[in-house]
């Protein structure tokens, strides 16, 4: 009885080793084309920057306001 006990055993170990071995394999690659990223930003630099020189001009023609 002993034999078919240990036969068993390494019968069990083999099929252990074999599923173990069998583990999926994970690669990474670098994209074949450029990465495209869209953004649709609203700048309000322009308008700021008009305001300002409007206020400057304003300024300096009133120099009573302040």
């Amino acid at each position: 009885m002993r034999g078919r006990g240990d036969a068993r055993l390494l019968a069990g170990l083999l099929v252990a080793a074999v599923v173990a071995a069998c583990t999926p394999k994970v690669q990474v690659e670098a994209p074949k084309e450029p990465i495209t990223i869209n953004l649709n930003v609203k700048i309000e630099h322009e308008i700021r920057v008009k305001v300002d020189k409007d206020l400057d001009e304003l300024f300096e023609e009133e120099e009573g306001l302040f």
